[in-house]
Formats: structure tokens, sequence, C-alpha cells
């Protein structure tokens, strides 16, 4: 036989013909409208422009409490944003938290497209077994976070913020 046997061509022809998937799968297309009786909208979502904006209107100070698991004593808690920068997706996050009456200084990451929060202390806290290594994460932003303590004999805690708004009542008359 020679170079081109019997083997080899049926491969080839099998290659150079397309084959259809219009018998297998049909295409058709219906609106959404038509299936469900109501008009089909796309909301179009930027991470990147939403940080920016978290940027300039993240409030700069959030107060609240911070509870270790196991025991039933709650701490003072004050987070002051000192820096807040767009990366993409996410806002660096610099500043300091005072636990009761020690100050620590931070720094973390937010995502804006899923509003996850990874806050890092840069020190120690021993009165509350806020340790090096571990960190706190949130599914909130700022409002709710836990402790995630870096050995296993430390249970966490939970941190709850809430923005402190530095606006002045508004002053109503009597009449």
């Amino acid at each position: 036989m020679g170079p081109l046997d019997g083997a080899t061509v049926i491969p080839l022809l099998l290659a150079a013909v397309p084959l259809t998937t219009e018998a297998i799968a049909p295409s058709q297309s219906t609106p959404y409208e038509e299936n469900f009786g109501m008009a089909a909208t796309v909301r179009q979502f930027d991470p990147v422009a939403r940080a920016a904006q978290l940027v300039q209107e993240l409030p700069r100070i959030w107060s609240g409490s911070y509870t270790p698991f196991g025991t039933a004593q709650a701490a003072s808690a004050r987070l002051t944003l000192s820096s807040l920068r767009a990366l993409g997706q996410m806002v660096d996050v610099r500043g300091e938290i005072t636990l009761g009456s020690s100050t620590i200084p931070v720094q973390g990451n937010l995502n804006a497209a899923s509003d996850q929060l990874d806050l890092l202390l840069l020190g120690n806290y021993p009165s509350a077994d806020l340790q090096d290594g571990g960190s706190f994460a949130g599914l909130q932003g700022f409002t709710l976070s836990g402790w995630s303590a870096p050995r296993l004999t430390n249970p966490g805690g939970q941190l709850v913020m809430t923005p402190e708004t530095s606006a002045a009542p508004a002053i109503r008359g009597l009449w």
C-alpha cells in the first residue's frame, strides 16, 4: 500500500467535513419577557467604579464593641481610617483601632464587589487575646467582623461596628 492507506484517509475526510449542530440542539432564542411575563433588565455593576466611590463616601470613624467568644466582657472599639486607596476592585485600608484603652495600627483590604473585609492588626493586644498573625474578617464590610485567631487555643471574637456621623443634628423651630 502507498503512503495514504484507508486508515488515514477516513479521519482526514471527517475532519474536512463540518458538522452541523442544528440537528442535535436546535437554536431557539425566546425573549425573557415571553417566558416569564416581565421585561428583561441587565444590571451593569462595575466593582472598580464602586471601589473609587467607596474611597470618597466611606465613613472614616467607626465605633462599636469587641466581644471575645467564651467571655461576656465586651471592650469598646473605635476604628479610625486614616487612608483609603482604590486598587482595582479593592480598597486599601489603613488606620488604627482602639480597643478599650489600647490603640493598635491596622491595615486591610475591602473588596468592593463582595464587601468582604480583611483587617490585620499591626501589633499585639494581649488583654483581649488578639495576637500577631490573626485578623478580622468580615462579610458585611466594617459592620460585622469576626476575629480569626492564629492559634487553635483562642476561640476568636466578634467585632460589631457602626459609622459615626459627624453631622450636627438638624435644628427645628418650635412653631
